[in-house]
Order: C-alpha cells, then structure tokens, then sequence
C-alpha cells in the first residue's frame, strides 16, 4: 500500500536515507560525506509541506518498507523556461532487504499518478552515474534522459 509519510514513519525512513547515503558515498566519496541528507526534524518540517510530498511503501502491518520524497516545481514567469508544472522524485529508496519485489516500481507510479492528479506537465529526477541498478531501474519505468551534468576533476 502506498500513502503520505507520517510522524511515525521518521525512524524507517532515517534508516532508508542512510542506505541511500551509503550507496552515494560507496559510489564518490570526494562528494558524498557519511550522513543523513534530513535530520529528524527536517523530516518533521517536510511531512507538513504540501508542496514537498513524501510517500510510503509500507506492508500489512504499516511498516514502511520504502519512500519517494517529490517537490513540485515550477517556474512562472522565468524569462527562459515555460511555465510548465513539473513534479521532481529528489529521492526514492527501497530497503535494501525488500528489492526486487516491485516496491520501487509501485512508488514510482504512484509518484506519476501524483503527478498528473495535480496537473503536472511531466515527472523528473537527477540520478547518479555511480548507481547504475537505480539508472536502469529508472530506464526500465521509461524514463529517458532530460539533461545530463558533466564534470571535470581537478
């Protein structure tokens, strides 16, 4: 079942972040500190903006089992970009102990079905090279790339 995080789901998805957290520093380490991306009340804020949405994967007894953290954007006026609604996934995790069984998939559609609930345009999201399952997951959802970053170490 998929639904909006609560209070209570804090501790899980703190333990999700910091799995997300691993693979990232695992992946660069000259960029990605060991850390939580959100503290507990950071996560406390969030679950109260509406325009940040956090949704939970969580099983027959409510555990939550994965999370999809959405910002809607939109850029009115901007002299460049159209105004085009855009719901952005900054981060989408499954526990490490439950892939494979679809829960990523399921809160990705649910992350798309938000998105054109509210009038959104299209869904984007920004994925690592050095995470390779999760860009071929995103690939395998249809997801085709919309920009790419580059960089040059010094």
């Amino acid at each position: 079942m998929i639904r909006f995080a609560e209070e209570k789901d804090i501790p899980k998805i703190g333990e999700l972040l910091s799995q997300v957290d691993m693979v990232h520093h695992e992946g660069r380490p000259d960029i990605f500190r060991i850390g939580r991306k959100y503290s507990d009340d950071a996560l406390k804020t969030l679950l109260t903006d509406a325009q940040r949405p956090i949704l939970v994967s969580v099983d027959d007894e409510d555990r939550v089992e994965g999370y999809c953290f959405c910002i809607f954007q939109q850029h009115v006026n901007d002299p460049v970009l159209t105004d085009i609604k855009t719901l952005y996934i900054d981060d989408l995790c499954v526990d490490q102990t439950l892939r494979g069984q679809h829960i990523g998939r399921t809160l990705y559609e649910a992350a798309v079905r938000l998105a054109r609930e509210s009038g959104c345009y299209n869904l984007t999201l920004n994925v690592w090279s050095c995470n390779p399952s999760a860009l071929a997951f995103y690939r395998a959802c249809g997801m085709v790339p919309q920009k790419i970053g580059m960089e040059i170490l010094l």
